[in-house]
């Protein structure tokens, strides 16, 4: 509990045997009420060693993808009756030790959003991360500040942090089963007006780290522009798209 509020810890998981007790060991466990860890068909022991250090887990038959590892993890969440949910990577990429910080921006009832930011503090490069990731990363963030109307570091980040009236109002379960998922949800929470906080997290790129590959980024990036797109014109009232809608309960 974080003053009274209920806090869990999601993990959208593929094939992160090697990392997850890390990740699992650098959590603030003296205020998280739950971890769930959603194992998305991995063909290692991601589940089993989940399991062995006590976080619950579910587990999908099939490879269904890690917009659709995030349904699951929000329905449960939801479920569970959580106040506060952070989705943290297994992968051990970014710094769990943060969900403190980032649970209490959501706590304070300042902010409905948090996320970890690679940019701000200028950790990504040193971090890691490729050249051309981040300066794809510069150029969409600067694209989508300009479109949609807001001032953020980044939109591209996995760690996140929200507050139950999020899930319980964006309409999340129509986004997309892929990557673009986070994209969506972000552009989502901007159109909705929900309050947006950023905190800088040192983020680490290595050989055991999760990353998309060249191909699948350019798919993504193709998406972000689409996605950016129909929130402009959203907000300039041209166009309705159903990912804006109000979250339908029977969905959850």
């Amino acid at each position: 509990m974080l003053h009274g509020k209920r806090l869990m810890v999601v993990m959208p998981a593929f094939r992160a045997a090697k990392t997850v007790e890390a990740t699992w060991r650098g959590l603030p466990h003296d205020i998280v009420d739950k971890v769930l860890l959603v194992d998305d068909a991995s063909h290692d022991e991601t589940s089993e060693i989940a399991k062995a250090l006590g976080i619950d887990v579910l587990l999908h038959e099939t490879n269904q993808g890690y917009g659709a590892n995030q349904k699951t993890c929000y329905t449960a969440a939801l479920n569970d009756g959580a106040d506060i949910i952070v989705m943290v990577h297994p992968d051990y990429q970014y710094e769990p030790r943060l969900v403190t910080a980032m649970a209490a921006m959501i706590e304070s009832e300042i902010y409905d959003i948090v996320i970890g930011s690679r940019i701000t503090g200028g950790g990504a490069l040193r971090g890691g991360m490729p050249l051309w990731k981040y300066l794809a990363n510069r150029v969409l963030t600067a694209f989508q500040n300009l479109l949609l109307g807001a001032k953020l570091s980044e939109y591209h980040s996995g760690y996140r942090a929200y507050s139950r009236q999020v899930l319980e109002q964006l309409n999340w379960p129509g986004n997309s089963d892929d990557f673009v998922f986070d994209n969506q949800f972000l552009v989502q929470g901007i159109i909705a007006g929900f309050r947006m906080g950023e905190i800088s997290v040192p983020t680490k790129y290595f050989e055991d780290a999760s990353s998309i590959n060249f191909k699948r980024s350019v798919r993504y990036g193709l998406g972000v522009l689409t996605t950016t797109m129909i929130g402009f014109l959203n907000r300039l009232g041209v166009y309705k798209s159903r990912l804006f809608a109000a979250a339908k309960k029977e969905r959850l």
